[in-house]
């Protein structure tokens, strides 16, 4: 994987992992139990903490947009749905996901391989940029948002929300992480997330191999 981070210099590190043959399995029992303990502990905890919740915030808004409301960040969302009682189980590589975010506190993506390609750059969005992120085709305007794009194209993903086109489905063989974390998170803490979410994806998501780069 060839990962370029053009915005580094606002404030974005991130952790790149991909996985290779990975397979969409129900959740087996061992991570669906890591992260319901997860999710009950989170029930009644301010969390991600204020220091790194206003990290990841003041990251995002330096490119214009506001992490905010409908629009806030994935780990703030999922955070909420553990305390609220309606955490999403899904299947093993969004679970996996999931359980990663809630225990560090940072947004994550997972999304296919095949369709970003192997060549990806971490930008802010452009003017007139925009994609569906779910089903009932509603769009997200990534202005200024930090995004997964592909080398020579537009936005597949974001620490907010995730493409339609890019999601995992069914038939997905290959997959890319992206760890999103700002100047609070430590260097090391970053890399040593990146490489919990490698070993998951081989243990729980059938990757065959996998890959990590810190960018």
């Amino acid at each position: 994987m060839n990962a370029v981070n053009e915005a580094k210099d606002q404030g974005l590190q991130a952790a790149v992992v991909t996985a290779e043959g990975v397979k969409v399995n129900a959740t087996a029992s061992s991570l669906a139990g890591m992260l319901g303990e997860l999710v009950e502990k989170r029930k009644n905890e301010e969390f991600p903490p204020p220091p790194l919740k206003d990290s990841i915030r003041s990251m995002l808004k330096k490119g214009g947009f506001k992490p905010t409301g409908r629009n806030k960040p994935a780990s703030e969302y999922l955070a909420q749905a553990a305390r609220e009682g309606r955490f999403p189980f899904i299947n093993n590589l969004v679970d996996i996901n999931n359980y990663l975010s809630l225990l560090s506190g940072l947004p994550i993506s997972l999304i296919d391989l095949d369709v970003t390609g192997k060549n990806i750059t971490l930008r802010r969005g452009k003017s007139g940029e925009s994609f569906v992120f779910n089903a009932s085709g509603q769009v997200i305007d990534v202005e200024g948002l930090v995004c997964i794009c592909r080398t020579d194209g537009g936005p597949l993903g974001n620490p907010v929300k995730d493409s339609m086109e890019a999601k995992l489905s069914d038939s997905s063989r290959n997959a890319v992480g992206v760890i999103y974390a700002a100047a609070y998170t430590d260097p090391a803490e970053l890399r040593a997330y990146g490489e919990m979410f490698a070993s998951l994806l081989r243990e729980h998501g059938g990757a065959e191999s996998t890959t990590l780069t810190i960018v």
